[in-house]
């Protein structure tokens, strides 16, 4: 689903050229996770579903993978009005 948005959503990770929001980093640490868990997510992972921001009408991406240690992560994350991805929130299922 959405191959070409996960394709960009993968080079973005594999050149380090993302943000991660102060709520995902904060969601990372209530559930253990690391940003490398995040990254591998994303790299592995598929996108389950596309969802329209009430906010700002942008779309953003649910991204399911898998953590380091073989848990399921879910990612959510967009792709910013300047063209950068940004990691809005993370959490274990």
């Amino acid at each position: 689903m959405f191959p070409g948005i996960l394709r960009r959503m993968r080079e973005d990770i594999r050149t380090r050229q993302y943000v991660m929001t102060l709520h995902a980093a904060e969601e990372l640490d209530e559930d253990g996770l690391t940003v490398f868990d995040v990254e591998r997510a994303i790299l592995i992972g598929e996108i389950q579903e596309r969802q329209r921001d009430r906010v700002t009408a942008e779309w953003k991406y649910r991204v399911r993978g898998e953590a380091f240690d073989g848990s399921a992560v879910d990612v959510i994350a967009k792709i910013s009005l300047m063209g950068k991805l940004v990691i809005i929130t993370a959490y274990t299922l």
